[in-house]
């Protein structure tokens, strides 16, 4: 298959859809697949070009034997709604030349990743031109998600948005999402269920695994991170490793730390990069037990995901079956016990029920007895943590995804 892979963010990324589209792109070259990427240069989550790139320039690299072109994008340094809207439009108009250079090369078939949604009239109008087959994938939904985050109001804006969507994923020869409940909502919005297609974020489970916390039996400490950030072997550590935005609802962990401050054997650490990452480290900044690390290389991420003895996942409840926070594979495969944020009956509350705890959205006082609690019971955390390993290996398992969308693929292609 010629497949041109069309995601604003893309490798060297190493969180979020950069590191899944990435991923997807270098499993389906090794399989053999003809792939061409065209990104925007890379940014997230710092929010600001990665060393080596512009903002300004078209730029053409060859990455793993994959050929990916680099569109200029206006990176805004704080992503608030106007400013990100300007944009993902920046990077619409600017690689819109990018697509229609692939004429010559005819691709069988064109992935586009929203967000951004502005770039689908233009997929559909360059697939239909060809004839050739156009897929959309949904990590997040951004019309949904910005009205139900209060980034943008008004009832008629809403109402005009969510038809041109409706009208926009109808006519997708493929549309993926990656979880049941964002599946679901795509039904709602009128999509043939024949054409909708499963595709959840997944996770390396022979990269990512349990990792000893603690101690050895010695008593010496066995994870580097606790030893650089100077965390005695027998403490409790509750991660939170991911980026730091707006749809985490992250300023819970502020009030959690502040609560169990006098807790003296649970640490916090806190890492990523993020619009969200001072005004945390401002209203941590008098709890000693809490540390902060930068976003981490991907080579040390299992090291970094073993250090914890809980894994918190704070989310804001208008943000309930719009996202799946794509960190939480991670962190079930690491065979640690996940503590999240949600209502019961969402998506991430299903998941994570029986393999961690799950409270209330904005809640500190709940975040708080919940830490405690596990804090207190070494053979609860394990437990839920061995459940949530089976869980990855069984149902996120990177190679077992990838193997059913090469499939997909390729029936799209006969259709």
């Amino acid at each position: 298959m010629k497949i041109l892979l069309y995601s604003m963010n893309f490798t060297p990324e190493l969180v979020g859809i950069g590191k899944y589209s990435g991923e997807m792109a270098q499993w389906l070259h090794a399989k053999g697949h003809d792939v061409r990427v065209i990104a925007s240069p890379p940014f997230f989550p710092h929010w600001a070009p990665f060393e080596g790139h512009s903002a300004w320039a078209y730029r053409k690299t060859v990455c793993d034997g994959i050929t990916v072109w680099r569109a200029p994008t206006w990176v805004p340094a704080r992503p608030r709604a106007l400013a990100r809207m300007a944009h993902l439009f920046s990077f619409m108009l600017s690689s819109m030349p990018l697509l229609f250079a692939q004429i010559r090369w005819r691709p069988d078939l064109v992935f586009v990743v929203e967000p951004p949604l502005f770039c689908a009239p233009t997929v559909l109008f360059f697939s239909r031109m060809l004839g050739i087959k156009s897929w959309l994938h949904i990590q997040d939904y951004e019309v949904d998600a910005a009205f139900g985050l209060g980034l943008v109001r008004g009832a008629r804006v809403r109402r005009f948005a969510l038809s041109v969507e409706r009208w926009l994923l109808s006519r997708f020869s493929r549309v993926s999402t990656i979880s049941a409940a964002m599946l679901d909502r795509a039904k709602d919005k009128g999509i043939d269920e024949t054409r909708l297609v499963l595709l959840p974020n997944w996770v390396d489970v022979r990269s990512i695994y349990p990792h000893p916390a603690g101690a050895s039996d010695t008593g010496e400490p066995v994870n580097a991170y606790r030893t650089m950030l100077g965390i005695p072997a027998d403490a409790v550590v509750v991660l939170y490793a991911g980026s730091l935005g707006t749809k985490q609802g992250i300023e819970l962990l502020a009030d959690a730390a502040r609560q169990l401050s006098t807790a003296g054997h649970i640490h916090f650490v806190l890492c990523g990069n993020g619009p969200s990452r001072e005004a945390l480290k401002t209203a941590c900044a008098n709890l000693d037990r809490v540390h902060f690390l930068d976003l981490q290389p991907a080579e040390r991420l299992n090291e970094l995901l073993g250090m914890a003895d809980i894994h918190v996942l704070p989310q804001r409840a208008d943000a309930a079956d719009l996202v799946m926070p794509s960190k939480l594979g991670g962190m079930l495969a690491s065979g640690k016990a996940v503590i999240v944020t949600a209502h019961e009956g969402t998506e991430l509350s299903n998941v994570v029920a029986g393999r961690g705890l799950v409270v209330a959205p904005g809640d500190p006082d709940a975040l708080s007895d919940a830490i405690a609690r596990l804090a207190a019971s070494r053979p609860q955390r394990e437990a839920m943590g061995a459940a949530g390993r089976s869980f990855a290996e069984t149902e996120l398992d990177r190679n077992a995804i990838l193997l059913r969308l090469e499939k997909e693929l390729l029936r799209c292609l006969a259709d």
